[in-house]
């Protein structure tokens, strides 16, 4: 267990901030910032990285939750269905660790992110909503309003079994890496299962806290959870959260997209180095 200081914590409330603010915007709940930098900068161990990344991915997700309730983005029908195959892949985490050694799913995480990142460049230019505000979505679409379009948008979802599938993906990722798992889940619902990018992180936002909580108990029963250095970052990670949501409402939806990829390329590089020691 690192030692704590004031000047670790006030790191680790600064990481926090810039995680939450990110995590946030893109609805991934900061933790694919906060693990590396734990482990690869500052050498905690990677149990103790997750364990504090998953107290900083429940932070968000109340906050996140909490910010965009009553705007309509948060799809709650669409959000339990797939939180019940993210909480499966979850469970199921620690039985994938005992058969696949952790390097090699760090570099099968960072080419499946390469791939993602690619995808969602292509789709700079395409948007999935239906304009007419009257449209049927469907029984698991929705409609909110944009304020970058000053409108309200109407969208339908598609291929359902790849996105519980990409949900039972990331619950699994997320238990083993402390990410999230909505770096997994939110470029697949806007690729390829037709939910505008503000729909797809505010609802995986709100999918991630039942997630990471499960996984943060865990780690805090085998002694892996420092509380003074998980309270500073959840502290910077609502700070941050706050910054996110105020940016985001505003930001267009093609540099969200841009940004999401360029996240991706960055993650990648550093799954690829962390699962090469």
């Amino acid at each position: 267990m690192p030692l704590v200081t004031p000047s670790l914590a006030l790191i680790i409330f600064a990481v926090g901030a810039a995680a939450g603010s990110l995590g946030a915007l893109l609805g991934l709940g900061g933790g694919v910032f906060l693990v590396p930098f734990l482990n690869l900068v500052l050498g905690f161990p990677f149990s103790i990285a997750a364990a504090i990344s998953l107290t900083t991915v429940i932070a968000t997700s109340s906050s996140v939750s909490a910010g965009r309730a009553g705007k309509q983005l948060i799809n709650m029908k669409l959000g339990m269905l797939l939180e019940v195959a993210t909480a499966a892949g979850s469970l199921l985490g620690g039985v994938t660790a005992q058969l696949i050694a952790q390097s090699v799913l760090q570099k099968l995480f960072g080419i499946v992110a390469v791939i993602v990142a690619l995808i969602m460049l292509s789709r700079l230019k395409r948007r999935n909503v239906i304009l007419d505000p009257a449209a049927n979505p469907g029984v698991l679409g929705g409609r909110y309003y944009e304020a970058e379009s000053r409108g309200v948008f109407t969208y339908r979802v598609k291929r359902l079994p790849l996105a519980i599938a990409a949900s039972f993906l990331a619950g699994n990722v997320s238990s083993l890496l402390g990410i999230g798992g909505g770096i997994i889940k939110v470029p697949i619902l806007n690729a390829w299962c037709g939910i505008p990018l503000r729909a797809a992180a505010a609802t995986s936002a709100f999918m991630i806290g039942v997630t990471a909580t499960a996984g943060a108990i865990i780690y805090y029963g085998h002694g892996q959870l420092e509380p003074a250095l998980a309270a500073a970052a959840v502290l910077g990670v609502q700070l941050g959260s706050w910054g996110g949501l105020r940016f985001g409402a505003a930001a267009s939806a093609k540099w969200l997209k841009v940004m999401m990829a360029v996240l991706l390329f960055i993650v990648s590089a550093m799954m690829f180095f962390r699962g090469g020691r």
